[in-house]
C-alpha cells in the first residue's frame, strides 16, 4: 500500500450507504436527529476527518442525496434501484461505487472506510483509529466491535417448551457468573476500512485478513428502531447539556 508522509493509505473515501426504502424505522436516514437529519452526523464526522480525501454517499433517493450535498458530501452517481433493496447484501452496494471510483475521470483510493449513517456516535478518533490499524497490521480489512451486552454462552433455544443451551458442547453451569465468561464482541457497524487491493474477495466484501477494532458500548448504538432513535435523543440532549456552563 502506498502510504503518505504520516503513514496512512495515500487516498481514503468514505463511502456512506443510505438506501430510501427502511421499513422499520420509514426514512430513518433523513430522519431529524437533535435537529439534524441522522446522514447528516455520519457526514460531518467524515469531513473533520484528516484521512479522509473525499465522503461519498451512495443512495438511490433523491431527497437524501439532496440533503446529503447540503451537508457538504458528495453524491456523483445514483444507486440502482435493485441494488437498494431491503436483502442486498454490502458487496455489490460497494462493486457499484468501486466502478465509479476507478471510472477514466477519477483517482481510485488505497482504502475505502464504510461509514454506515445508522451509526452516529463515532467519532473522528474512531475512524483514524480503524484506518491506523489497517495500516499498522498489514491487514485486509479492520472491522469496529464493541463488547456483547449478552454473552453467546447464554444463549438459549426452545424445543417446544423445554429450554436447551443453543450450543451443546458449552457447558453452561461452568459459567454461571459474568466474570467467568471468555470476553465477546459483536459487529457494531460503525467503521469498516478495506484495502481496495484486495476487495472483494471469493464473493465478499470482507475476507482475508480481518481485524476488530474495539469501541465501547456507549458509542456502538445502531438505529434500528424507534426505541434506538429515542435512546439516541437521550444521548444528545445529555451530551448538550455537558456543553453549557
Amino acid at each position: 500500500m502506498i502510504l503518505d508522509p504520516q503513514g496512512r493509505p495515500q487516498r481514503c473515501f468514505a463511502l456512506i450507504p443510505a438506501r430510501g426504502g427502511s421499513k422499520t424505522v420509514p426514512r430513518k436516514n433523513i430522519r431529524l436527529l437533535a435537529g439534524k437529519p441522522l446522514i447528516a452526523w455520519t457526514i460531518e464526522t467524515a469531513l473533520a476527518s484528516p484521512s479522509l480525501d473525499r465522503v461519498i454517499v451512495s443512495t438511490d433517493d433523491p431527497e437524501i442525496a439532496e440533503i446529503s450535498r447540503t451537508y457538504g458530501a458528495e453524491v456523483p452517481f445514483m444507486r440502482p434501484a435493485d441494488l437498494a433493496g431491503d436483502t442486498v447484501p454490502d458487496l455489490p452496494v460497494f462493486e457499484h461505487a468501486y466502478k465509479w471510483f476507478r471510472g477514466p475521470e477519477n483517482d481510485p483510493p488505497d482504502a475505502v472506510v464504510w461509514l454506515r449513517p445508522t451509526a452516529p456516535l463515532r467519532t473522528v478518533d474512531d475512524i483514524e483509529a480503524a484506518l491506523k490499524l489497517l495500516v499498522d497490521s498489514e491487514a485486509d480489512s479492520v472491522r469496529s466491535v464493541c463488547p456483547v451486552e449478552h454473552h453467546p454462552y447464554w444463549m438459549q433455544r426452545l424445543d417446544g417448551n423445554r429450554l436447551l443451551p443453543f450450543d451443546d458442547q458449552i457447558e453452561i453451569n461452568k459459567y454461571y457468573r459474568r466474570q467467568l465468561l471468555p470476553p465477546a464482541y459483536r459487529l457494531n457497524g460503525a467503521v469498516d476500512a478495506i484495502l481496495c487491493r484486495t476487495a472483494p474477495s471469493e464473493g465478499m466484501l470482507f475476507s482475508g485478513d480481518m481485524r476488530g477494532y474495539v469501541m465501547p458500548i456507549e458509542r456502538s448504538l445502531d438505529v434500528d428502531t424507534e426505541l434506538d432513535f429515542a435512546l439516541l435523543e437521550v444521548i444528545f440532549q445529555q451530551r448538550e447539556g455537558k456543553r453549557k456552563p
